[in-house]
């Protein structure tokens, strides 16, 4: 599933477009930034309320394959311009986090 399918599947607001075309291989939830940047997997749909610089960087370093930002969190402006340089798109949706992965999860057949 590329990054605009899961877009509309979902809903989702398209923030930063991005590289809408990239394939979504898995998906992983977190908001500590350390944390996340130890685990986040290449190819990842990444479900989270950080909405800054910091977080587009992690998602450059790891590979994502979009930022998903639950809950309405706000992008800030650093973060909005840093993510179409990296063409990393940045999505947001209303539901928690919660929600939006099991959302995610039975999208990408990932349901237990």
């Amino acid at each position: 599933m590329t990054v605009q399918e899961l877009a509309n599947r979902l809903g989702a607001e398209i923030l930063v477009e991005g590289d809408l075309t990239r394939t979504v291989e898995t998906a992983y939830v977190g908001d500590l930034l350390s944390w996340v940047m130890a685990r986040l997997p290449e190819g990842a749909a990444w479900m989270t309320v950080m909405g800054n610089l910091n977080a587009v960087a992690v998602c450059s370093l790891k590979d994502g394959a979009c930022i998903l930002l639950t809950e309405s969190a706000a992008l800030d402006d650093n973060a909005r311009q840093r993510a179409g340089m990296e063409e990393i798109p940045i999505l947001r949706v209303a539901e928690g986090s919660y929600q939006t992965a099991l959302r995610v999860a039975a999208l990408l057949g990932e349901t237990a």
